[in-house]
């Protein structure tokens, strides 16, 4: 092999590389945004299970404070 063709090889890798990248971020970024990792009925169950009785204000408050904090974080 030549210089050249070996040189290449490397610039194919390396560009797959941050084009896979950057792909699999943009889709785990979707996938976390259209089913979130928690939801209100996990929520409810976990305060349930802390000994608190959670009420339907206090539930979605926590969520709004959450979606705020995601979207504070990008």
């Amino acid at each position: 092999m030549s210089g050249l063709a070996i040189f290449l090889i490397i610039i194919a890798l390396l560009v797959g590389i941050v084009i896979g990248y950057f792909g699999a971020r943009h889709y785990m970024e979707k996938y976390i945004r259209e089913n979130p990792p928690i939801t209100e009925s996990m929520m409810r169950t976990m305060m349930m299970q802390m000994g608190q009785k959670p009420s339907e204000r206090k539930l979605h408050q926590m969520m709004q404070t959450m979606k705020a904090q995601a979207k504070k974080a990008k």
